[in-house]
């Protein structure tokens, strides 16, 4: 039972990590690294001037360097302190040296002092900000072995003595215990090519887990060039200065470059946004180092960077994330460190180091005389223009990279060349078959950075119970059995065996490699109670599946990148075929039906044959579900849905290609369709009688449909049916990628359009329906700003014809229940379901802007908490309908707690009806359409 939870903090904490490192031969030099208090220095970087060695100190500030014999000269750095620089004669053993570093001494400078208009800040960042996509492609490709650990603590669990069972067997199988740090270490070796892919080989693993423990991997390669790390607005974003405030706090020289100290203030902290330190080079407006900190559902990301210079180019060395928090109670902290070299750095040559950036803003003629044409930078090639010319204004400078990366992706499309329009990461990982068998002296003798006493413990503590899980082979033979009894029991209903299948269903595969398999579905499963049919027992059956050509489960393909987690549709089963039969009884009717069917799939096709009797909501989108309108039948004296009787045969056909970039839908059905009326007693499916409310009959009332008086709908005749149905939809600018000719779809928010059309086919075996309806659709949704988004979507439709059945209207999601389910853009919160119907003519817009700060969210507190401010327009308007407007406000805690808590107001006419609490949630609930 704990275990879910203790995997939540787990995922939420491994935000970031992943590494690489190589073997060292004995001898080098280790210490301690302080401050002149002697307070350690954690996670320092040591790196070996002119090679690819580097390591970082452990959290108390220990460190150690592994080096063949030989001169070397050494650096450490620390964010804050002096760099320090000592040369060392290594022979074969290992030297000890404690460094003592001192705190940076800042030069504010009389010029920069003397600005008595904007501070020096805003033109550094600004010529950083216009170099970093210059920074960002700089290094073509290059190679890099690193170190990477993970700690991670468990500080807080909820309503421990709850768990203490759980808990127990948790510290035996997985050596988990709260306050006992759970370690991950990876020696890997790093591949990186322009634009976005790495491929990683894992040397070594290890975790302070048992074997089967999941090691953390995610996005720690990041770089701050990019627009968004860890969906933060980097300072270095083009967007950087709607979001910050700058101040120049100094600078200082070391090895004969002047570094610039910014600090970096929200303008409104919460998520997406940084506070912190960065420092600038001056004159390669490049990163010297970082230290920033956001936070993200509910935990606090500190991120740290220290770069040195390799092959002229500064590379990012040291990585840290240290980030602590909680989430539902949980609470726990986690440290991520990578100590990187790089080698084998291949410079795109069209990157020149030695540019100049002019600022347009306090260098103004300057910026005139290097200004270029948009017809002279989309004319040439960067090369050309860097060759004629050493300097560029900051806007020029943009202007021109942007310009490159399309004349870029124009040539490797033309060449054939994999290409990647979201520019999301390209991660790729291959783990030795040896990774998680190194043994401690293997570890000992590759591990750069140092383990701390608590991680000590915490691996002996590891070997400790194995010894013990190994015992004796009467121990063994006595676990295994308790182990294949507990899964027999957790196969059979918790123990219950056959009754308990019953009650929960089954699976049964016909045969051990059988393609053939057997469900036992439960009618609990669909258990609803109505007043049309009272206790119902709904999808009760058999369904046989089967799966062949060598068909397997694949999971869809999941890109990892500093643009978050990017899905792709994974390969399907060659062919899938399934038949099913179903049924439905009603205590009340006293009456069985049943339903039948057969699926064949194949590729990306999929064709369905159904037919029996059934019962249907008229709106066949099911806008309320049986679950929901069972609580509201029993408890509240509501019954919201309306059904009417169908014999039916139909046949469904859909086609698609990847995520949706196109879909073809087509349905034919034939139904003899009969009108249900409410049971004569119903009191027996009210539990509580409320004094001002009655259940309303099940003909739902419509405005088109009303009697002489107005006040009452025109009852369903019995009728024949034959439709048809054709639904496409389409995505033009849908992102993409192409790898090795192949192209996929990225499951983006692009323009989707839509088309439909439905017909009723007239004097075709006794059908009494005869129409034409054709609807048209968009829908997109795009940022407005970070964690900000506007989406929106808009439908119209017109009806042909003269005799249009009230099941074969246009419907709408309606919503009369205080809880909304569904879509918050295109459900309606407080429309009458069926009441604006229509077999006429309609139009229909949703409107929902998500906003990050608006109002409440001005406070930080909101913002912290990941809570996002929403406003919502829904229209809708028919013949009948007197343009029906809602407008409404919520709050979105959807991030930390899956529901929103929204406040609506209707209008009719534009004039003011009524106003309403709406509880919503955006997680996709399958409690039981049918």
């Amino acid at each position: 039972m704990l275990k879910p939870y203790v995997s939540v903090i787990l995922l939420s904490i491994l935000v970031i990590s992943q590494s690489v490192a190589q073997g060292t031969p004995p001898g080098g030099i280790k210490g301690i690294i302080k401050t002149k208090k002697g307070e350690p220095l954690p996670f320092a970087a040591i790196v070996v001037k002119g090679t690819s060695i580097s390591t970082i100190s452990n959290e108390e500030g220990r460190y150690q360097l592994d080096l063949k014999p030989g001169y070397y000269e050494v650096i450490f750095q620390y964010l804050g302190f002096k760099t320090g620089q000592k040369g060392f004669t290594v022979e074969s053993k290992m030297e000890t040296f404690d460094l003592t570093m001192e705190e940076q001494a800042l030069n504010l400078g009389e010029v920069r002092i003397g600005s008595r208009d904007e501070d020096p800040a805003y033109t550094i960042m600004r010529r950083a900000i216009a170099k970093s996509r210059y920074h960002l492609l700089q290094v073509d490709s290059y190679v890099a072995k690193a170190y990477s650990k993970s700690s991670i603590v468990i500080t807080d669990l909820p309503l421990e003595f709850l768990y203490k069972k759980e808990l127990k067997e948790m510290e035996g199988e997985m050596n988990f215990k709260k306050g006992v740090p759970m370690l991950n270490e990876s020696v890997s070796e790093v591949t990186f090519k322009q634009p976005n892919t790495y491929k990683q080989k894992v040397i070594a693993a290890r975790n302070s887990q048992d074997k089967g423990f999941a090691s953390p991997n995610a996005y720690l390669l990041t770089s701050f060039y990019q627009p968004e790390v860890v969906k933060a607005v980097s300072p270095l974003s083009p967007r950087a200065f709607a979001y910050y405030k700058f101040e120049y706090q100094g600078a200082f020289r070391e090895n004969g470059i002047e570094v610039n100290k910014i600090k970096v203030t929200p303008r409104s902290y919460g998520e997406g946004v940084y506070k912190g330190t960065i420092h600038i080079i001056e004159d390669e407006w490049s990163i010297y180092s970082l230290d920033l900190t956001t936070v993200n559902t509910g935990f606090t990301i500190d991120i740290k960077q220290v770069y040195s210079p390799v092959q002229g180019v500064w590379m990012p060395v040291n990585q840290q994330f240290h980030v602590q928090g909680g989430i539902y109670g949980l609470r726990g902290k986690g440290d991520f460190v990578i100590s990187q070299s790089f080698s084998n750095i291949k410079i795109n040559p069209t990157f020149k180091p030695d540019i100049v950036v002019v600022d347009d803003k306090k260098q103004k003629e300057e910026a005139k005389k290097v200004k270029l044409t948009s017809r002279e930078i989309k004319t040439q090639k960067l090369e050309e223009v860097v060759s004629k010319q050493k300097e560029f204004s900051a806007k020029n400078l943009r202007k021109m990279m942007k310009e490159y990366e399309k004349q870029d992706l124009k040539a490797k499309e033309e060449k054939g060349e994999d290409i990647d329009l979201n520019f999301t990461r390209n991660d790729s990982t291959v783990v030795d078959s040896m990774a998680s068998m190194r043994s401690t002296a293997f570890w000992d003798s590759i591990r750069t950075v140092p383990l701390t006493t608590a991680e000590v413990k915490s691996y002996t503590r590891l070997d400790s119970i194995v010894v013990m899980k190994q015992g004796t082979d009467e121990q063994k033979d006595s676990l295994k059995v308790a182990k294949s009894d507990t899964t027999k029991n957790n196969k059979k209903g918790g123990g219950l065996g056959f009754v308990g299948d019953i009650f929960t269903g089954h699976s049964f595969r016909l045969g051990k490699k059988s393609p053939w398999r057997l469900d036992y579905v439960t009618p609990l499963r669909g258990a609803q109670v109505n007043t049309v049919e009272g206790l119902v027992l709904n999808g009760g059956g058999l369904k046989l599946r089967y799966k062949g050509n060598g068909a397997r489960k694949t999971p869809d393909s999941l890109q990892i990148g500093t643009n978050g987690i990017q899905r792709f549709s994974a390969p399907r089963a060659q062919s899938e075929l399934s038949f099913n039969a179903l049924t439905r009884y009603s205590f009340a009717r006293q009456k069985l039906m049943a339903t039948g069917g057969v699926d064949y799939g194949w590729k990306r096709n999929k064709i369905n044959v159904s037919g029996g009797q059934a019962i249907s909501q008229f709106n066949s989108e099911n806008p309320m579900l049986p679950l929901l309108n069972s609580v509201t039948t029993l408890f509240l004296e509501q019954n919201f849905i309306k059904i009417y009787e169908k014999n039916f045969v139909r046949l469904d056909f859909a086609t698609d290609r990847e995520n949706e970039h196109f879909e073809l839908k087509a349905n034919i059905e034939y139904a003899d369709r009969s009108p249900l009326s409410n049971l004569r007693n119903t009191n027996s499916y009210r539990w509580i009688d409320w004094k001002r409310r009655e259940f309303t009959s099940n003909i739902p009332f419509n405005a088109e449909l009303t009697d002489e008086s107005g006040t009452k709908s025109v009852e369903m005749k019995e009728h024949q049916a034959l439709t048809l149905g054709i639904a496409a939809s389409y995505k033009p600018w849908q992102k993409y990628r192409t790898r090795s000719g192949k192209t996929s779809y990225y499951d983006d928010d692009s323009p989707k359009l839509s088309l439909n059309y439905r017909k009723g086919i007239n004097n075709v075996f006794g059908s009494d329906v005869k129409y034409n309806f054709f609807q048209i659709g968009i829908q997109h949704g795009f940022e407005t700003g970070v964690r900000s988004k506007l989406s929106y979507k808009l439908a119209a439709g017109q009806f042909v014809g003269d005799s249009v059945a009230f099941p074969d209207y246009q419907h709408f999601a309606g919503n009369r229940f205080f809880f909304q389910l569904g879509d918050p853009v295109s459900t309606f919160r407080m429309l009458d379901y069926y009441r604006y119907s229509t077999a006429k003519h309609f139009f229909e817009a949703h409107v929902l802007s998500e906003f990050r700060k608006f109002l409440l969210t001005q406070i930080t507190w909101f913002r912290i908490l990941g809570i996002k401010e929403n406003f919502m327009l829904h229209y809708l308007a028919t013949p009948t309908s007197n343009n029906y407007t809602e407008l409404g406000y919520g709050l979105d805690v959807g991030i930390r707690f899956p529901f929103r808590v929204e406040v609506v107001s209707n209008f009719d006419g534009f004039k003011y009806k009524t106003t309403v609490f709406r509880i919503g949630t955006t997680m996709n609930f399958n409690l039981g359409r049918n």
